[in-house]
């Protein structure tokens, strides 16, 4: 019996989660068509599911998505504004028309208690990170399939999860770890030249992009940051302000951290990577720690979700082992294989 999906308590207005899925067997199928589409999907359902997207990167075999996830409103959208959302998703294929007949039709006849009822339908697979994930899987899998005349599934297995904490340390790590993931796959040596990953599409200037860069500037300045210093302010953050010695006429840093050897050097000589060292390595407690956050947010989690783990258990948070982590723990303590 597989483990239930571990989400935010009820309390919260709203939640962060760091998705990760990846193509069965590993295949390397995202070229840059694949990866636009993608892309393309994921804007799309985005809006549709009433979520926001602080950051992603769609790699050739996998893809990540730091995902905002707000509490279901306590009043619901009306019957136009939900049309509207469904006349984007349906674009083409006369569905959105079929549904607004019906639920007129529902409404003419008074029946009011099935028209709602048949909006709930549509409301289920909103503000969800469940619901966000599978109709993004789903509607990319059947564009893949019929545009590649092949049958099956496409994802290796369901999605992972790691629940974030939104203020702090925790979120802006976890959206530079994301951006990172070219930058550690050795596929460019800056992420901002990798264009299917948020900073990159942020730094072309797609509104969607800054807008959730932002969310991180915010954070990790602890205060609302300037429009125009949101992409500088996350540039710092990305290439850590002990390490970069300032920016070149492109935008670039000067000097560009460290190496593959340096870091190496240091778990050779079981020494703690800092935070940049830490975002050169694939750290699995970015994609297995199932929550991530201070102490307080960690045990917080546990507490609501108390029934799911062992009586002998007395806490949820673990420090994270081997990384200069600002005081960040996790719910599972990872010993075997940390970084990778």
């Amino acid at each position: 019996m597989r483990r239930p999906r571990f989400k935010a308590p009820p309390e919260h207005s709203l939640a962060y989660y760091h998705c990760i899925s990846r193509v069965v067997d590993r295949q390397f199928v995202f070229g840059p068509e694949e990866k636009e589409q993608f892309v393309t999907f994921l804007r799309l359902y985005e809006r549709f599911c009433g979520v926001r997207v602080v950051t992603y990167c769609v790699m050739s075999n996998h893809f990540h998505v730091l995902v905002e996830v707000p509490q279901r409103p306590a009043e619901l959208p009306d019957d136009e504004a939900l049309l509207k959302r469904l006349a984007e998703v349906y674009r083409g294929s006369g569905g959105a028309g079929a549904i607004r007949q019906h639920l007129a039709a529902l409404r003419k006849a008074g029946a009011h208690a099935e028209a709602e009822a048949y909006r709930g339908t549509f409301f289920a697979r909103m503000w969800d990170v469940s619901a966000f994930m599978k109709l993004l899987k789903q509607r990319f899998t059947q564009w893949f399939n019929r545009t590649r005349g092949r049958k099956g599934t496409l994802w290796e297995e369901r999605f992972k999860s790691v629940l974030v904490e939104g203020a702090g340390p925790a979120l802006s790590a976890m959206a530079a770890y994301i951006d990172m993931n070219p930058v550690r796959a050795g596929v460019v040596s800056d992420p901002k030249e990798f264009r299917w990953c948020g900073y990159a599409a942020a730094v072309a200037g797609v509104k969607e992009a800054r807008a959730g860069l932002r969310i991180v500037a915010d954070a990790v300045s602890g205060q609302a940051v300037a429009g125009n210093q949101v992409l500088r302010e996350y540039r710092l953050w990305l290439y850590g302000t002990g390490e970069e010695e300032g920016l070149d006429e492109a935008g670039g840093p000067l000097r560009r951290g460290f190496g593959a050897e340096d870091v190496q050097a240091v778990l050779a000589a079981k020494g703690r990577l800092d935070r940049w060292q830490m975002l050169r390595c694939r750290v699995r407690y970015f994609s297995d720690g199932v929550a991530l956050g201070t102490r307080n947010f960690v045990n917080e989690v546990f507490a609501a979700l108390r029934e799911h783990f062992g009586v002998n258990r007395a806490s949820g948070a673990r420090p994270m082992r081997g990384v200069e982590a600002a005081g960040l723990c996790t719910m599972r303590d990872l010993r075997v294989r940390v970084l990778g």
